[in-house]
């Protein structure tokens, strides 16, 4: 996905009294939560962490540490990398406040189950002592075992276990007796009754196991009911494997919903489908862009399908190459070869000509003059009798001929390139101090430069070398 079509998606961090901004770098998915790695303008990095799109805490880390439930989400979970049109939809809010860390657990009781606090706590090891996140956990457990919920104390201890499966307390108390009904109807497997009891355990367990058909399966049919955003990243992820027609169209209809269909057809080609094959108006789309004069978002969208364009799209595509600039395409050199076999050019129009004279203008004022040469040979193969890649290949013989930097020179000025031109002149000068061409040649390239009495000087010497011909 190119860098230019999607801005940075940017957020301010109130960390007491302080304000930090900064842009979202990426975006971890696991189960019902997920984390955002934040770079601050002074270079240093927040990780916020959110459930159920909730945010819920987050910190400036100089490091994660292996393990930690951040590391295991960037591993493991689904990661959105910026840029992507889908990142901003991942932040609820552009400004986000940390909460007092001594009432975070307090508050998150007001607004949460007691066994998604327990599973909230297992993601914020970064951020707490485990000891202390463990003594929490276990409070919640004694809690519902006392109260005689023993299921809900059931689901807490295996949130515990999973979390620290060293604890030997915990693992003890989950393999006991009075547990065992529990434990067989959880090895059982029966999601759809374990969901109804326990949706947040086949939420965790699927999502963990997403790799194997059934669970993935059981997945998407949850978070297509309650949380359609997850459920695109979902399908996203595999899309290029278990891609149909049928398919397509869900989350087409279930991406529009965050992001424009521009947007979309951009992801698409991200995970390699070829959006011209599955969305009928795909076409029409981009011709929209054209209308709007969005040659750069148009030619993204087509760079990664050149080869399996029909015909019927050459108008769309000698527009993009007339319209796109010299930056753009030298950026995108090696897309547009393939893009250009698919135009036909009987004879090289002046226009062709323009835009291929802009590209070795900005390559020269970039690269060397061996690496323009090469950079042109595949516009070369397509264009043959390009004026300008001529002009090109004989500068590449002069170069290696120093009876001839006058020459040199002069297609280095043609090239607006007068630094260039100017060392071949005082080249020349300095092999014949007598001929007032070089020194003529140089006020007149300082005068291009925009250097008025450096042209002046060189003026001056021109003018003393003509008077003393005429009088010698």
């Amino acid at each position: 996905m190119d860098n230019e079509m999607i801005m940075p998606t940017e957020l301010s961090i109130k960390d007491k009294k302080k304000v930090e901004k900064g842009n979202v770098i990426r975006a971890a998915i696991f189960a019902r939560s997920k984390v955002i790695e934040v770079l601050t303008q002074d270079d240093e990095r927040f990780y916020l962490i959110y459930y159920k799109h909730s945010f819920i805490f987050g910190a400036k880390l100089d490091q994660v540490e292996e393990g930690a439930f951040i590391n295991k989400a960037f591993q493991e979970g689904i990661v959105i990398e910026s840029p992507h049109p889908l990142l901003t939809v991942l932040i609820p809010e552009v400004t986000v406040s940390i909460p007092n860390r001594n009432k975070l657990f307090s508050q998150l009781q007001l607004h949460f189950s007691l066994q998604e606090v327990a599973h909230i706590a297992t993601t914020l090891d970064s951020f707490f002592e485990k000891d202390q996140l463990i003594a929490m956990i276990d409070k919640i457990y004694f809690h519902l075992r006392r109260s005689g919920k023993f299921m809900k104390s059931f689901q807490v201890l295996q949130l515990l276990c999973d979390f620290s499966p060293s604890l030997k307390s915990a693992k003890e108390r989950l393999d006991s007796h009075e547990f065992t009904s529990y434990r067989n109807f959880y090895h059982s497997l029966d999601y759809p009754s374990i969901e109804q009891k326990d949706p947040l355990f086949v939420e965790l367990h699927c999502f963990k196991n997403r790799s194997h058909s059934n669970e993935r399966m059981v997945l998407e049919t949850i978070l297509c009911k309650q949380d359609g955003l997850t459920a695109l990243l979902l399908w996203l992820e595999n899309a290029n494997r278990l891609q149909n027609a049928q398919s397509v169209a869900k989350y087409t209809d279930i991406a529009l919903g965050f992001i424009t269909m521009e947007e979309w057809m951009l992801i698409l080609g991200q995970v390699n489908i070829n959006p011209f094959r599955v969305l009928p108006e795909s076409k029409s789309i981009l011709e929209k862009m054209l209308q709007n004069g969005n040659y750069h978002q148009a030619a993204s969208c087509l760079f990664k399908f050149i080869h399996d364009l029909p015909s019927s799209y050459n108008v769309i595509l000698e527009t993009i190459w007339e319209n796109c600039d010299a930056t753009f395409v030298l950026k995108h050199l090696d897309e547009f070869a393939p893009l250009l076999e698919h135009l036909s050019h009987p004879e090289n129009t002046k226009q062709l000509e323009d835009k291929i004279f802009q590209l070795a203008v900005k390559m020269l004022n970039e690269h060397d003059l061996p690496s323009v040469h090469t950079k042109l040979l595949a516009i070369e193969k397509l264009y043959p009798q390009s004026e300008v890649i001529r002009k090109i290949n004989k500068m590449v013989e002069l170069v290696e001929d120093p009876d001839r930097m006058m020459d040199l020179g002069d297609y280095y000025a043609e090239f607006k390139q007068y630094d260039k031109a100017i060392d071949c002149f005082f080249w020349e000068m300095e092999l014949q101090p007598q001929n007032p061409s070089p020194v003529r040649k140089i006020s007149k390239m300082y005068q291009n430069k925009g250097l008025p009495k450096e042209a002046a000087a060189y003026q001056k010497i021109y003018n003393q070398i003509e008077n003393n011909q005429e009088t010698g």
